[in-house]
């Protein structure tokens, strides 16, 4: 009979199920969270029980990256299935998400899902100029709110606003819901961590920043915000609980990139694109409460939901779906991740971003910049930032503040802001922080090709501009967001490049 059972489950992967079969789906979603800051992935300090639990009776991902480390980006690739350089402007922070590119929201919509989110859908830009006329993460449901325990936080209440959605669903209707908070994304409430009694002794500091007080404060206040989001989880699977759905609903918690600190957010080391992932799904899970250590990235979760409701993939998601994983077979190789970077805050004259790529395996991080003339950064200069302040890829925080004003911290300002080299390579089990590059190191020139080589073929296989030859527009789409200071502007297409395009 179990034999039976679970022949059944794996036959239905690939059918078209009845309404009433196919699973709902809770994606939440947090914003600039590193994949340390849960407590399953080992973190003494915070508290996530909600995450925790989804880890507990599902699965959960140690090598899980997002596309790139970049809100916008991040968010077009997890809809589309896609990597972000075959999205067009949609590679580009603040800009838009071309509706030529199919998202499995509006899959799921036409499938007969009802689809909805709160908080941060896909943000920020102009969905307009892409031709779309609402969000693509689906119906947008905002209209509870709470008073936040702190001042910098969202007054959305996420969870009462899935409560609306879950209000307005059918009888025996499917349903695909993002939940996506704000938090934790930067501004935070200084001393928020410690007013809470944390204790900043216990903070395990990572290698890429300078171990004091000002930092260990820092990170716990950041830890604060990880916490209201997985409150919001909590009351969101408590709802599923209340309505005898949550056994039929995959629940899969993750976030769009890493921490918002220097070296972190906006950059291709592990503190930017490694994220905490877990799925909870009692009818597709085989052995739950299992690790996984397969490379993925969040675009192959796409194509995931929509097998899993027994919809054909669009051709166009190139994606990996993780049926493989969550049945707990080997049918794909999956010992690399890859991830990218175009433009992020616009913080380089004329606007321009730090082009670069990474493959990611278990025991190496190869990473490939293509402008290192260029500061990874933001420029030192306020002036080319439209933030108006130096190296302003990195968001403003006591962590910043202290790197780049104290000069005892110099070795740490150096690598959070200084120019890289073309080529870095990282190994991993000796160097987990990635902090001594060793591409130019004899004895690992037979990996770094290696590396180098497969990063390429992947890249001219999926039609990556930088590789294949063809026109890489980033540096000119347009930049959805009002310069908050006079003279800056993205800088005008060569006419070189104008005459390729005709």
């Amino acid at each position: 009979m179990k034999a039976f059972s679970q022949s059944l489950l794996f036959f239905l992967w690939g059918s078209i199920l009845l309404a009433d079969q196919r699973p709902n789906i809770l994606f939440c979603i947090s914003d600039d969270q590193s994949y340390a800051h849960t407590g399953a992935n080992g973190d003494p300090v915070v508290k996530t029980p909600a995450f925790d639990r989804v880890a507990k009776e599902g699965i959960r991902f140690t090598h899980a990256f997002c596309d790139a480390p970049t809100c916008g980006p991040s968010r077009s690739a997890i809809l589309t299935g896609q990597p972000i350089w075959r999205l067009e402007e949609a590679g580009n922070l603040w800009s838009t998400l071309p509706r030529k590119f199919i998202t499995y929201p509006e899959v799921l919509n036409k499938a007969g899902y009802s689809v909805g989110f709160t908080g941060k859908g896909w943000s920020p830009g102009r969905l307009s100029a892409g031709g779309r006329e609402s969000n693509p993460a689906g119906k947008e449901f905002q209209g509870k709110k709470l008073k936040p325990s702190f001042k910098a936080m969202r007054n959305i209440d996420y969870a009462a606003n899935f409560d609306d959605f879950l209000g307005q669903v059918k009888k025996d209707q499917p349903f695909c819901f993002w939940l996506g908070t704000s938090e934790p994304h930067r501004g935070y409430e200084l001393g928020a961590g410690k007013s809470t009694g944390k204790d900043p002794s216990k903070v395990l500091v990572p290698g890429i920043f300078p171990d004091n007080s000002i930092v260990r404060n820092d990170i716990l206040d950041y830890f604060v915000e990880v916490e209201h989001f997985d409150k919001m989880v909590a009351r969101a699977i408590r709802s599923l609980e209340k309505i005898g759905q949550l056994e039929n609903t995959i629940v899969v918690v993750t976030s769009d990139h890493g921490m918002p600190f220097p070296r972190a957010k906006a950059s291709l080391y592990d503190a930017g694109t490694r994220v905490p992932l877990a799925f909870r799904w009692p009818q597709g899970i085989l052995k739950p409460g299992r690790v996984s250590h397969a490379l993925v990235n969040l675009s192959d979760l796409a194509p995931t939901f929509l097998e899993a409701a027994g919809i054909s993939v669009p051709k166009m998601m190139i994606g990996k779906g993780l049926k493989d994983v969550l049945k707990n077979k080997r049918e794909f190789k999956r010992d690399a991740a890859f991830i990218a970077m175009e433009r992020h805050a616009g913080c380089r004259k004329g606007g321009k971003g730090y082009p670069c790529r990474a493959i990611r395996t278990k025991d190496y991080l190869y990473i490939r910049n293509f402008d290192p003339e260029r500061w990874p950064a933001g420029s030192p200069e306020r002036k080319h930032c439209v933030r108006h302040i130096p190296y302003g890829e990195v968001d403003p925080s006591p962590t910043k503040t202290v790197m780049m004003d104290d000069p005892k911290y110099i070795s740490f300002a150096d690598l959070a802001f200084g120019k890289r080299s073309a080529e870095e390579l990282y190994h991993l089990s000796s160097d987990p922080h990635q902090l001594q590059n060793l591409a130019d190191h004899q004895e690992f020139q037979k990996i770094l090709v290696k590396l180098r080589q497969q990063l390429d073929m992947y890249l001219r296989e999926t039609g990556d501009p930088r590789l294949t030859g063809k026109p890489a527009l980033w540096d000119y789409y347009p930049f959805y967001r009002a310069p908050k200071y006079p003279g800056w502007k993205v800088a005008p297409m060569p006419a070189s490049l104008i005459q390729s395009l005709k």
